[in-house]
């Protein structure tokens, strides 16, 4: 009991904090403003960790290598305090392999979210700046499967065949963490 009371919240901070490391990151890939409500918080969420890192850190042509680094670190922070909580059982040189597929199931995870809202926006407020700030951030993951996936009636498919998809590869993930965990 104690342990999935520590894992929920270390989950809940970790992802906060991790995921909204991935979204600096994604942003400033996708050249999107910081000047908005989103942006503040992004900021107010990373800088505490990512304005240290990025002395050590430099970027590798136009990728925000620190706040890569950051997220890692976050998630290894979560895996390594549920491994102690645990009792220390397993082997403590998978916490690295563990942390990458952990990380990779908060990008699933934020993806999927982020699909959702846009196709929500899409047909409650399609002229919002959050429906078009979501649409940046989709659209290089949704491009691929609008090339394949008809509109039918007008009504565009692709983020239920993207859902999917990312469906798929979450499960894939957590049975391979599960392996290693256990």
């Amino acid at each position: 009991m104690l342990f999935q009371m520590v894992s929920l919240v270390l989950d809940v901070v970790a992802g906060l904090i991790a995921g909204t490391c991935l979204l600096r990151f994604w942003m400033q890939r996708q050249r999107i403003s910081f000047h908005q409500p989103l942006g503040r918080f992004v900021f107010a969420v990373t800088d505490w960790l990512l304005l240290p890192l990025r002395r050590v850190i430099p970027p590798w042509s136009s990728w925000d290598v620190s706040s890569l680094v950051g997220a890692f670190l976050i998630k290894l922070v979560q895996y390594t305090l549920l491994w102690l909580v645990a009792g220390g059982r397993g082997a403590w040189g998978l916490l690295p392999l563990v942390t990458v597929v952990g990380l990779a199931q908060l990008v699933v995870s934020a993806l999927s979210a982020l699909v959702l809202v846009l196709a929500l926006l899409s047909w409650v407020n399609p002229g919002s700046p959050m429906y078009g700030l979501t649409a940046r951030l989709c659209d290089p993951f949704l491009k691929p499967f609008q090339r394949v996936v008809p509109l039918i009636g007008g009504v565009d498919l692709s983020p239920i065949a993207l859902l999917l998809v990312l469906q798929l590869a979450g499960m894939a993930l957590a049975q391979l963490q599960m392996g290693w965990m256990y």
